[in-house]
């Protein structure tokens, strides 16, 4: 006898995604789509049965660097490790189309320099088979994928593909060069992007230290191409800026954003953290954006919901004794045989005397940064308190910061982690963060999936706002609901994404079915599974029961089903 639905999730407690009071529900699913919510009859194909669980739509992660990795890997991980079901990709002014094949070099060492993907394994894993925006779009549709991605048109590649070795070199754009890089990003938005990125901020460059492409362009050309974006009746724009000139009383910087979004009616939003370097500016921008917000535009605040920082071990990107010539003798051997060799007292001794030489000064800086710097636990403490970091632990034994983190880092089987909260973490304390996360006008992001695949894993957010802000925090926590909803419906929303984020009839029949209790975030560890062999981080959760994307269950306790629901999303009026 047929079935009335695909799948029904029965008895959960109901988390819808609109904020309102967890219910329990039962949730029917037809045709990949939501049928019924609420108490029903019929049955279904499939069944899952929910009593004591915590049901949520899908996630929704907005800000990802998964450009590369959706060429050659089927899944979205890690990512989707952690309850998301739709990505949206192409974010801070970089990516891979369009490209001439001449520029294609140029575009992978952005990307290396600015996301810390390694070049070699670019060069290896994308296939290269477009040029233009729309073939881009037209690859990436005949994929097939775990989750949902959808794409943005990226700053760089569009100034490069224009006016090569000049737009690489920041020259100012000519008219002509201006209306073709329009031309560019109307044909992009016309064949689906879902809006336009870059970036102003003088951290992102090439491994050389050559500034991006775009951090210096002038107001002319970031008008015509919001404008561009206008034209097509949808999009959004999305930028990271360093915001220099912004304080309390010079938002200069602030104040050519606001003229853009009015210019374009289009919503933006921006990276927005507490610098180290400038502690409160924070507040100034969430005044600004306040304001701007109340002359009627709509800006956000992309925030994350812990310290930003990065991760340091042996088999990572960096560590505090990273370009110290002893240790770079030994740096390709394989890691039993580098401990054993770091072990000799006598490379210790030589290790520990010598300085980093050849790195960007601010990288050797926050590599050796021990006054800074935290040993990393599994479950792994995002929160770490003032007195653990490894100087203060040293001064305790009597040692010096580096030949404590030298000892960690060669205990064991090698695989210690450290962690460098670099932004969000001044008073060493998350009150910066909340005021941040809970205001008005942030939206929780940054999660930065698919980039710093061998020094950081934020893709991890969602479980950590589950598991940290509404239940395992001493202070005040965010309700349960309130949650769902800015990882889910906010995120779809302010993109466009209206048929998903909400668990509702009609819409996507994306998922999760949560043990909340049991609900766990495990340490991050390196694998070598990128094209070349080369290392990651992977950060896996303990307690995703189901998660189910367009009605087909992808993920069951944590482990991929083999199902590849997802596709391309084109932004449609």
């Amino acid at each position: 006898m047929s079935k009335d639905f695909d799948l029904v999730i029965r008895g959960g407690t109901l988390a819808d995604g609109s904020g309102a009071e967890l219910r329990e529900a039962d949730v029917a699913i037809r045709d990949g789509r939501i049928a019924q919510v609420g108490r029903f009859d019929g049955s279904g194909t499939e069944e899952i049965d929910a009593r004591g669980l915590l049901v949520t739509p899908g996630f929704v992660d907005i800000h990802t660097h998964y450009d590369a990795q959706v060429t050659w890997d089927e899944r979205f991980a890690p990512s989707s490790d952690h309850g998301v079901t739709t990505v949206l990709m192409s974010n801070c002014g970089i990516g891979f189309a369009p490209c001439r094949t001449e520029q294609r070099e140029l575009l992978m060492k952005l990307m290396e320099g600015i996301e810390d993907i390694p070049a070699p394994v670019m060069a290896k894993g994308i296939p290269w088979q477009w040029e233009s925006f729309p073939e881009f779009m037209d690859y990436l549709a005949t994929q097939r994928r775990d989750l949902d991605f959808a794409v943005q048109v990226p700053h760089a590649p569009v100034r490069v593909h224009v006016m090569g070795k000049r737009g690489a070199q920041r020259e100012p754009a000519t008219d002509t060069d201006i209306q073709h890089m329009a031309g560019i990003v109307r044909e992009a938005m016309k064949s689906g992007a879902y809006g336009f990125s870059t970036s102003r901020t003088m951290n992102h460059r090439l491994k050389d230290g050559a500034l991006a492409p775009t951090i210096t362009v002038a107001e002319e050309e970031l008008r015509a191409l919001a404008l561009a974006v206008r034209d097509s009746g949808r999009g959004v724009l999305q930028m990271v800026d360093d915001f220099h000139a912004t304080s309390e009383d010079d938002s200069a910087e602030f104040a050519m954003w606001e003229r853009l979004v009015a210019g374009s009616g289009r919503p933006m939003s921006f990276s927005l953290t507490q610098s180290n370097a400038a502690p409160q500016r924070w507040r100034a921008l969430l005044r600004l954006m306040e304001q701007a917000n109340a002359r009627g535009h709509r800006i956000k605040g992309q925030v994350c919901a812990r310290a930003v920082g990065s991760l340091y071990g042996l088999e990572l990107s960096n560590h505090p004794f990273t370009g110290c010539p002893s240790y770079e003798r030994i740096a390709a051997l394989p890691l039993a045989a580098r401990i054993a060799e770091m072990r000799k007292a006598d490379t210790r001794a030589r290790i520990l005397a010598e300085q980093p030489v050849g790195l960007p000064e601010r990288r050797m800086l926050s590599n050796r940064a021990v006054d800074a710097i935290f040993e990393f636990g599994d479950p792994p403490d995002y929160c770490p308190p003032a007195d653990r970091t490894l100087e203060r632990r040293a001064r305790a034994l009597g040692i010096s910061g580096l030949e404590l983190a030298y000892d960690l880092l060669t205990q064991g089987d090698g695989n210690t982690l450290f962690y460098y909260p670099a932004a969000n973490y001044v008073d060493r304390n998350f009150d910066a963060v909340e005021a941040m996360m809970n205001h008005p006008d942030s939206i929780l992001a940054l999660g930065d999936g698919g980039a710093h695949v061998a020094r950081t894993c934020d893709a991890s957010l969602p479980t950590f706002v589950l598991a940290y802000w509404t239940r395992d925090r001493a202070g005040a926590r965010m309700p349960i609901a309130t949650a769902v909803r800015r990882l889910a419906r906010e995120t779809a929303e302010l993109v466009g994404m209206r048929d998903r984020g909400l668990v509702a009839p009609g819409l996507v029949a994306d998922l999760n079915v949560i043990d909340y209790d049991r609900l766990t975030l495990h340490a991050p560890r390196p694998v070598k599974d990128l094209p070349t062999g080369a290392t990651r981080l992977s950060q896996k959760a303990t307690g995703y029961v189901a998660t189910v994307k367009s009605g087909e269950l992808i993920y069951r306790e944590g482990q991929p089903t083999g199902a590849l629901p997802g596709r391309l999303l084109r932004s449609i009026a």
